[in-house]
């Protein structure tokens, strides 16, 4: 009699521990859902990952580079001449370029005889892919950037049509991520304050 009074009792209590085995899988499972969901949104709150599209931004930056940006920098620091910044094209706000900060509010950019001067200080452009060829003058109005790309002949950036607003700032471009051998963090020129 006793026999069976184990037997019935170890029939009882398994289905309990299968159902609190699968009761503490299903949670498990979920737990593991809510933090992948709070980390992809925390993670795409700081920062953006682009493809670098068409060429340029040669040599700097290749077409099909996978670069990381960072959202939140410039809300701890101020758009620096020499930044690399992604932002939405203001001709086509669906669309993301990365380009180069070359003039700040108030300055005069000028390029004139393949040189880029920004209020009357030519840039030693160790960065471009050759001098530019075209000519003009912009004064930056407060609220816009001046942008160019690195590959300054086959760039559409500022010179071609017209100021970034600032708004339009995605980030600062940070780590290029992919493909793997060219892991680099990025250079950010220093241009400096002129007068």
């Amino acid at each position: 009699m006793e026999n069976l009074e184990q037997e019935v009792e170890a029939q009882v209590s398994a289905p309990t521990e299968e159902k609190m085995n699968w009761g503490r899988f299903v949670l498990d499972i979920i737990e593991t859902l809510v933090l992948a969901g709070v980390l992809f949104l925390g993670i795409n709150a700081v920062s953006a990952r682009v493809r670098v599209d068409g060429f340029s931004m040669i040599p700097t930056l290749e077409d099909g580079e996978f670069v990381l940006v960072s959202k939140i920098n410039y809300r701890f620091s101020n758009v620096e001449r020499g930044d690399i910044v992604v932002f939405h094209f203001p001709l086509d706000p669906e669309q993301e370029l990365i380009k180069r900060v070359i003039g700040l509010p108030g300055d005069v950019i000028s390029v004139q005889n393949g040189l880029v001067s920004v209020n009357g200080q030519a840039l030693n452009e160790t960065y471009i892919a050759a001098a530019p060829i075209y000519s003009g003058e912009w004064n930056v109005p407060d609220g816009q950037l001046f942008v160019l790309g690195d590959n300054r002949n086959d760039s559409s950036d500022s010179h071609s049509w017209g100021f970034l607003p600032f708004e339009k700032v995605v980030g600062k471009a940070v780590v290029i991520y992919w493909p793997p051998p060219l892991w680099e963090v990025i250079r950010h020129a220093k241009i400096p304050a002129t007068p």
